[in-house]
């Protein structure tokens, strides 16, 4: 059974309640162990970085224990600029199953959110591309995240980037 856009959509959905509502484990648990998470710099105004490995990268984790250290620095107050979270509202359109198989998929979609920052009261707009590469879980039958690349369009940001913004 291949992921149909519909199933895609619901799965990208999920994924964004669970950050907006600040529900990390579930959210942490879309990822397999090896997963990947990327945030490329922009190289030029039309080129991002291609390898996080080697260049520029805006994030990157190279798999999911990056992800949960990260998880737990918000969570424990030890990251500054991350006290308040900020309220967010991520909104996901366009949904496109680019190739599909039975066990994997890559899934492309447009991402806006919206975030407010009760610090300083500001509200930004962070708007950009997900390219999601998901695997079906063996145990399940699920769908889980392999690679996560995100391509922020608008990198100039007044504030601090990380996962829950995206």
């Amino acid at each position: 059974m291949t992921l149909t856009a519909a199933d895609a959509a619901a799965f990208l959905y999920r994924e964004a309640l669970y950050l907006d509502t600040r529900r990390f484990d579930e959210w942490l648990g879309l990822f397999v162990p090896d997963c990947e998470y990327w945030v490329p710099a922009w190289k030029s105004e039309h080129e991002t970085t291609a390898d996080p490995r080697r260049e520029l990268s805006l994030i990157y984790y190279r798999n999911r224990s990056g992800l949960e250290d990260r998880v737990w620095r918000v969570r424990s107050g030890r990251s500054i600029a991350s006290k308040p979270l900020p309220r967010t509202q991520h909104a996901i359109t366009n949904v496109l199953v680019e190739q599909g198989e039975a066990a994997r998929a890559t899934v492309l979609s447009n991402f806006t959110v919206h975030q407010f920052r009760m610090k300083s009261y500001e509200t930004e707009v962070l708007y950009g591309r997900y390219e999601h590469d998901l695997i079906r879980d063996a145990d399940d039958g699920g769908w889980r995240i392999r690679a996560k690349r995100i391509v922020l369009l608008n990198d100039y940001l007044p504030a601090m980037l990380d996962f829950y913004s995206l």
